[in-house]
């Protein structure tokens, strides 16, 4: 018998605030408190039995779908935006310097705000932050839109409209991420990862495609598209219900707080591993900062080959997140998260010197496959091992983390592009990211064993039951 879909604000299902996957992580709680604290299996459930593999659970709950659909709509616009950056940028200065720069100028928001934006989603309601952050984005896109009216103005005015959206995107990150773990129940997690995984790659494919057409007529426009998607998601997350109030909130000094998130990270091996995996991975492989110089200059095509560059990766990352949907959970998690990251530095290696259009779409492709798949396995470790009332803070650790990979990554990408060339660039990074998943799998061997996400628990929760 069909189960009645169970109601989000009804707080004696929840018996706690849900959990915030992107809020920095608070001190390591007492047994006493992680009893009452880390989540039930059957929260947000009836039914106190798990039920059988079900590829499509976590779509039967609709404040998922709410959720879901306003962040597609979001990341379509904010792709159209990456990529029409990246190719106005590169179009105004022919350096690969800039393109550095550009990832640069967003580390600054995520080094300084993201501890802090952990806590504030700890302690205020998440929704408004949400909403906030994404108008406060959308008016630096919108000055992306004016400079593009006016070119003469230089490319700094535009790393400053960067800077600002970088910022406000910065500290709704922890509150938005937060929100997934709040709307579905923990059996179900794992399955959410993965169905926003592929709604995600969904958006980044349709996005960037969407972007390599519009460029070619007018960058400006992609800009205005980029703030009205913006606005669309702002008003679908007020539309969600509000979180049952949490039974009791720890309150401590704020810079208390802000350390609690790394000092539990660096106590718990698995996930440090996973996020310093991803780090170096992402820093040293990625070569998506560099698609505007290979789109120009390496493989002659225009700004609708160069779209369709931005987007394969996500159609990679797409086919392998529903592939993980429709397969029962990976009984080697570790292992699979490892093989996939060596994966990615391979074909890294092998697009940095082809000169062939497709096999360089195909490279693209496997990067983003197999990036999907450390992509489920971490986050999936990150939000079900921390108990709930860390979850925010790990997760803002795990956003620097996240950040650091991509901006820092796309910083050197640019610096070493200026200096050596775009291919060695590219290559040398592909080497440094295979080196770096031998290196992990050295320094912690308990990622080469770990086992099925299904059956993962907050390490602490496990000790005291």
């Amino acid at each position: 018998m069909a189960q009645p879909t169970p109601d989000p604000n009804d707080s004696s299902i929840l018996g706690y605030e849900p959990p915030d996957p992107d809020r920095p992580a608070s001190a390591a709680p007492t047994e006493a408190e992680l009893g009452q604290e880390a989540p039930a299996i059957g929260a947000l459930d009836h039914s106190p039995a798990r039920p059988g593999h079900d590829p499509y659970a976590a779509l039967r709950f609709g404040t998922y779908r709410l959720y879901t659909i306003g962040w597609m709509t979001a990341l379509v616009g904010h792709m159209m935006t990456g990529a029409a950056l990246g190719w106005e940028i590169y179009d105004r200065t022919g350096k690969e310097l800039y393109l550095g720069y550009l990832a640069g100028i967003q580390v600054i928001p995520l080094v300084a705000l993201a501890l802090p934006a952990g806590v504030l989603a700890d302690r205020l309601d998440r929704r408004r932050i949400i909403a906030t952050m994404c108008v406060l984005a959308s008016t630096g896109t919108l000055g992306l839109a004016w400079l593009s009216y006016r070119e003469g103005w230089g490319v700094h005015w535009m790393f400053v409209c960067v800077l600002l959206s970088s910022a406000a995107n910065t500290i709704g990150r922890p509150a938005r991420q937060a929100l997934l773990p709040q709307i579905v129940p923990t059996w179900v997690f794992s399955n959410a990862v993965t169905w926003n995984s592929s709604f995600t790659q969904l958006s980044a494919m349709v996005g960037p495609a969407l972007a390599g057409v519009v460029i070619a007529h007018s960058v400006r426009t992609a800009y205005l598209i980029d703030v009205a998607c913006t606005l669309v998601f702002a008003v679908m997350v007020s539309r969600l219900p509000r979180p049952a109030a949490t039974a009791r909130r720890i309150r401590e000094p704020v810079m208390r707080s802000l350390t609690r998130g790394l000092r539990f990270v660096a106590i718990q091996k698995i996930i440090l591993a996973t996020l310093t995996l991803d780090l170096f991975a992402v820093m040293l492989g990625g070569a998506v900062y560099l698609l505007p110089v290979f789109a120009r200059d390496i493989l002659g095509v225009g700004a609708v080959g160069f779209g369709w560059m931005r987007a394969a990766g996500a159609i990679g990352a797409f086919c392998m997140a529903m592939t993980i949907a429709h397969m029962p959970p990976m009984k080697h998690a570790g292992r699979a998260m490892l093989l996939a990251v060596a994966a990615f530095g391979v074909a890294t290696v092998v697009f940095g010197l082809s000169r062939n259009y497709w096999l360089s779409l195909a490279m693209l492709f496997v990067m983003g496959a197999v990036d999907n798949v450390s992509v489920v396995v971490r986050h999936t470790l990150v939000q079900v091992l921390t108990p709930d009332s860390m979850r925010g803070r790990v997760s803002a650790v795990n956003a620097i983390f996240i950040g650091a990979s991509n901006e820092i990554g796309g910083l050197r990408a640019g610096w070493t592009a200026h200096l050596w060339g775009a291919v060695a660039s590219v290559v040398i990074g592909g080497i440094g990211t295979i080196l770096s998943v031998l290196a992990v799998g050295a320094v912690w061997p308990q990622v080469r064993r770990f086992g099925s996400l299904v059956d993962a628990r907050p390490a602490e929760a496990k000790r005291a039951s």
